[in-house]
């Protein structure tokens, strides 16, 4: 049994999937990845969207990344960062990983950016994406696939400018992207937001927060809740009969959660830089191989981490795979060489990627699955607004 399928029981699929990369001994010069993607509670619906995203880039390259044979040892983080960093200096320390990768939630990276970078060792975030090291925490070591918190959040800010809105109720949870969400909303958004209200992320039954919506009679919501906490809350709002507010929203209906929430999401909106309809050659690609292979739609999170498996073959290719030469390393990562999913994509000075962002809509597709549609672009070759302190250049 090969080292891969000692931590982790992957099933069939995955293993079938994977096999190229994985089923076997370690060559010398092969490529070593930790994959940090959350596979306990009611959250792990997002890291088994990452884990997957990462499977089917990896599948398309042969099982390889920059010509060398790619190890894949998987970290759940639990959704405990004391889980978290634990588990990764022993990715480091004992299985020598070369780069670590995925995260989807900010707590969990901003508890392991630190052991992994001094450790000299690129982290490639997937999903989680905090303003703390966007701007004067930037870090030589650390780049992400997706974005920062705060300008996924800004595009429902500006939406809301551009449709009128006055008066805007927010909700979000009580922890770093909660708040980098709220910051990136208000941002663009120059209205009133009649009350802010944060929740614990464990948080599932949201009646009073619904009662004070009902109350409030804003003119539309903006709400962050990923995950299960999604699901629950679409699933009251429609039932609480408050759809007439427009319910707009960042990582709460998507292609992760809308296998649950299904008909409850139907005409709510969202933001985001990517969506399984968007056509072009590499998306068509992407969507319909990982559907065949994984019976479900994928999300954002799955893009950014194929996103990731690109990025990585690039760079390693680029640097001649000499995994040692940091230098080589970095600059390939910052070329970002590869044509990405979401059609723009490049990086800023501070790692974070410069693209456009889309306002979506949830959609039933004829064949009864679920899915988010582009229904414009908001920003174009949008820059973060940290990236002015950060200092890399």
């Amino acid at each position: 049994m090969s080292s891969f399928s000692r931590r982790t029981a992957m099933g069939g699929a995955l293993g079938l999937l994977a096999a190229p990369a994985i089923l076997h001994a370690q060559p010398a010069g092969g490529v070593k990845i930790g994959l940090v993607a959350v596979q306990t509670g009611p959250q792990a619906a997002l890291g088994t969207q990452l884990r997957d995203g990462y499977l089917m880039g990896l599948r398309h390259l042969n099982g390889r990344l920059g010509g060398l044979t790619a190890e894949t040892v998987m970290i759940d983080d639990e959704l405990r960062p004391d889980v978290a960093v634990t588990k990764v200096r022993t990715a480091l320390e004992r299985d020598r990983c070369d780069f670590i990768v995925g995260v989807v939630f900010s707590n969990i990276l901003q508890a392991i950016i630190r052991p992994v970078t001094e450790a000299n060792t690129f982290l490639i975030s997937t999903n989680a994406g905090p303003s703390t090291f966007a701007g004067r925490g930037c870090n030589p070591f650390f780049f992400t696939t997706s974005y920062n918190n705060d300008q996924v959040h800004s595009v429902i800010g500006q939406v809301c400018e551009d449709q009128g809105y006055k008066r805007v109720f927010v909700m979000v949870p009580n922890y770093q992207a909660g708040r980098d969400a709220v910051a990136g909303f208000k941002s663009r958004f120059k209205g009133e937001v009649v009350d802010e209200v944060y929740v614990p992320l464990t948080q599932l039954d949201f009646a009073a927060e619904l009662a004070k919506i009902a109350a409030a009679k804003p003119d539309a919501i903006f709400t962050f809740m990923p995950g299960g906490l999604g699901v629950n809350l679409v699933r009251q709002y429609r039932q609480a009969g408050l759809a007439h507010i427009p319910f707009l929203s960042t990582f709460t209906v998507d292609e992760a959660t809308l296998p649950a929430q299904q008909d409850a999401a139907v005409g709510f909106f969202s933001a985001a830089t990517w969506a399984p309809n968007m056509d072009n050659a590499a998306n068509r690609r992407f969507v319909t191989d990982f559907e065949a292979a994984f019976n479900y739609v994928p999300a954002s999170y799955a893009a950014q981490a194929y996103d990731s498996t690109m990025l990585l073959d690039s760079a390693i290719r680029r640097a001649g795979g000499r995994l040692a030469d940091k230098d080589a390393i970095r600059a390939g990562l910052r070329a970002a060489d590869f044509t990405s999913v979401r059609g723009n994509f490049k990086f800023g000075v501070n790692h974070y990627p410069v693209q456009d962002f889309w306002l979506l809509k949830v959609a039933k597709r004829p064949d009864g699955k679920f899915q988010t549609e582009t229904v414009r672009k908001v920003l174009e070759n949008d820059v973060d607004p940290w990236a002015a302190e950060c200092r890399m250049r």
